[in-house]
């Protein structure tokens, strides 16, 4: 069993929490935490039998305390995993692992310095649609892929007020990207490989805090083309598709899947739904113990992280902005 700590007891934080708590099969258990508000969560962690130690500090100097899950504002990741690497604790971090693809880099090396685990929480990857369309690709059922479509979008940016972390525009550049959009960003990679340059539009046509309307024209390094979208004041909504010679395969909402072949009718297989956070935490559990290793290879994490940096640079340059290698 993995002693793991919460670090960050927002909204997120108790759901990650929440998704294995009571599940000795799940691998692991938190056994403390810690959070900016200890006033908020006090309740919450009490109820759920998890001391609150003062300060990050405390959690790594914590004997029994083998790994910690982030659910931290994105600006303090960086530091956070570095300090819990040089504190030879594993790490489980939530997206956007960070906001520059060196810090990124530090972060990893740091890592592997240690010897320890350290898994990015983009938990869509664990979706078995998902895993259903990259099949598809790889048997070449879609053909040539030809282009890429996404879109990741929410309303939570009509509860930010200013002052609040996630309504400041240096912790949510490109507005929706840090919560939605930066998912579907490593789904792309995931799914049809990394990127090679992106031209960005992002602005605020009804927020006060932050842009609400972020859109991306991409290209693949295998040659094919992206459109994406997120927008931060918008009905939920998640949509990728692919599309190839012999086909396309669209992902509407987590379960519902529809291939399409050249010649032929459109035919849409329901998954079961699944826990998407339970899924990325166990697998952090296995890959600590020995077992398989963690289904996001580091690379692509520093990747998608490139991919973001670029975006905001891109959307300051109005034109086409290159991804560094």
């Amino acid at each position: 069993m993995l002693n793991c700590a919460i670090v960050g007891m927002g909204r997120w934080g108790q759901t990650l929490v929440n998704s294995v708590h009571g599940r000795n099969e799940s691998g692991l258990r938190f056994v403390a935490g810690c959070t900016g508000r200890p006033e908020r969560a006090a309740e919450w962690a009490a109820e759920k039998g998890i001391p609150l130690l003062p300060d990050y500090a405390a959690v790594l100097a914590h004997p029994e305390v083998q790994a910690v899950v982030l659910a931290t504002p994105h600006g303090q990741h960086a530091e956070q995993v570095i300090a819990a690497a040089r504190a030879g604790k594993h790490v489980f971090v939530e997206k956007p692992f960070t906001l520059s693809k060196a810090s990124a880099e530090a972060a990893v090396a740091a890592c592997r310095t240690a010897g320890v685990v350290m898994a990015l929480g983009h938990n869509r990857r664990f979706l078995p649609a998902v895993a259903a369309m990259k099949a598809m690709l790889a048997e070449g059922r879609l053909g040539r892929l030809l282009h890429v479509e996404g879109q990741f979008s929410g309303p939570g940016a009509a509860a930010y007020k200013p002052g609040m972390w996630r309504a400041d525009r240096n912790e949510s550049p490109l507005g929706g990207m840090g919560g939605m959009g930066i998912h579907m960003v490593d789904m792309i990679i995931h799914l049809a490989g990394r990127f090679r340059d992106v031209r960005v539009i992002s602005k605020a046509l009804v927020s006060e805090t932050i842009d609400d309307t972020t859109a991306m024209l991409a290209n693949l390094e295998n040659g094919a083309t992206v459109t994406f979208a997120t927008l931060s004041l918008a009905p939920r909504f998640w949509r990728v598709g692919l599309f190839g010679t012999r086909g396309y395969a669209v992902l509407q909402g987590h379960e519902q899947l529809t291939f399409c072949p050249l010649e032929g009718s459109p035919e849409t297989t329901s998954f079961p739904v699944t826990d998407i956070e339970r899924a990325e935490l166990e697998a952090f559990a296995r890959a600590v113990a020995g077992g398989p290793a963690y289904p996001l290879p580091p690379e692509e994490a520093i990747h998608g992280v490139a991919v973001f940096e670029t975006m905001i640079h891109a959307a300051t340059a109005g034109s086409a902005c290159a991804v560094p290698a």
